[in-house]
């Protein structure tokens, strides 16, 4: 059985121990975080000895090997020194995306898992699903002749904006990164993955539209629980945490990142207190909540991405144009027009859950667990449908759009 060092416990740290559990495919031997709640539910969950319990993952990284592999889950911004060490010591890596905060230190996680021959996995979840995975494969078939667009939609969703973006701990581009980075490296990376190769033009627009202090409803308070105007705001931080009790995904996120205490008294006492119950426009927040990228490809073909707060939060929704039909998917269903027959074909992938990170972002965050421990074992890379290298370079997409946004200009993409 393939063994497991968790640096980081939060919220992704234990979706992937919880996997670990589930298949019995891998077991969780060490742990490296600095809450002591969340380190303390992890070492009892997997049953790791006290000697294997660290709160600082330099002293758990100053040891001998202790797994097979690492799991690393800190906050994006210190994600480089844990990698690299791990991989110096022999750890294969399960890294979170995104890789890093910069090109520099992305280069440097890659170099390391080279030199030390380990298996890199960053979590490009979305590639692994089950509608992901058909998509493909009615693309290679041929079913639509030529890709000559794609259109995507990533819905981050009013709520979750509000809970990751505006209030929580990705709000802040110095603190964190863009949210083209944090959030829609995603979405970047599937698009090329999906069209089967990188753009060589990328250009970009977005700002902070709504979530500035010059939108705040009159009246109201610096903090939801005591805020005149609360129930008829969308961005409640009452209505949103407060509707989690009772529903074991929702409990486990996003209510797990406001308090541990998951009663009616618990979260309120969070709201008062903590940064969670902050009014939305009054937040120190800097972080985009609307963007779109253009994206051309070497054969003249186009796509764009759309990130938007303003929308539920479902599915990502994707529009494939070809010249023999198009697709129209939905994260679940896929609906193939072919143009010579003038039919539409209905196939539903069987992705399951929805698209959060709760339910395990329908189906992406299981297989892609499950494919680097196979890979692992069977000692197979290919089991991994990316590596260092690749997800640099989608990575380096991201920061193109990024260059680009802030200067107003079309940036090419010089290969590496």
């Amino acid at each position: 059985m393939v063994t497991l060092a968790i640096i980081g416990a939060g919220l992704r740290g234990m979706s992937y121990a919880r996997r670990a559990l589930e298949s019995g495919m891998a077991r969780v031997v060490a742990v490296a975080e600095p809450d002591p709640e969340r380190r303390r539910s992890m070492a009892a969950a997997h049953d790791v000895p006290a000697e294997n319990v660290f709160a600082d993952w330099r002293d758990l990284l100053a040891r001998d090997r202790l797994a097979d592999a690492a799991v690393i889950s800190t906050q994006d911004s210190m994600h480089t020194e844990p990698a690299v060490r791990a991989a110096d010591l022999g750890y294969h890596l399960l890294l979170e995306k995104p890789m890093a905060q910069s090109e520099e230190e992305a280069t440097a996680i890659a170099a390391a898992a080279d030199r030390n021959d380990v298996l890199l996995a960053v979590c490009h979840v979305m590639r692994y699903t089950p509608y992901t995975i058909r998509l493909r494969e009615l693309i290679a078939e041929g079913r639509i002749g030529e890709v000559m667009n794609i259109q995507h939609l990533e819905q981050v969703g009013w709520w979750h904006q509000a809970h990751s973006f505006v209030r929580g701990n990705w709000r802040s581009e110095e603190g964190s990164g863009p949210m083209l980075m944090t959030k829609a490296c995603h979405d970047l990376d599937w698009i090329t993955h999906v069209k089967g190769a990188l753009p060589e033009r990328v250009s970009s627009f977005g700002n902070l539209v709504h979530f500035r202090a010059e939108n705040r409803p009159d009246g109201a308070a610096e903090r939801c629980v005591e805020c005149p105007v609360e129930s008829s705001c969308p961005y409640s931080a009452k209505r949103i945490y407060l509707d989690c009790l009772g529903d074991t995904d929702k409990e486990f996120w996003p209510l797990s990142a406001v308090t541990a205490d998951h009663t009616k008294e618990g979260v309120l006492a969070a709201l008062h207190e903590g940064p969670y119950g902050r009014c939305a426009y009054t937040c120190d927040n800097d972080v985009v909540d609307t963007q779109v990228v253009t994206m051309e490809f070497a054969d003249g073909t186009s796509a764009t991405c759309t990130v938007t707060a303003f929308a539920a939060l479902e599915h990502r929704k994707t529009r494939i144009f070809g010249t023999r039909g198009s697709i129209d998917g939905d994260g679940v269903v896929l609906r193939v027009h072919d143009f010579v027959t003038d039919k539409v074909t209905v196939i539903d992938t069987g992705a399951n859950g929805d698209p959060t990170a709760a339910t395990g972002h329908g189906g992406g965050d299981a297989a892609l667990f499950d494919a680097f421990v196979d890979a692992i074992g069977k000692e197979d890379p290919s089991l991994v449908l990316t590596d260092g290298a690749e997800s640099l370079a989608t990575h380096r997409v991201v920061w193109a759009a990024e260059q680009a946004r802030r200067t107003g200009t079309v940036v090419s993409l010089l290969p590496h």
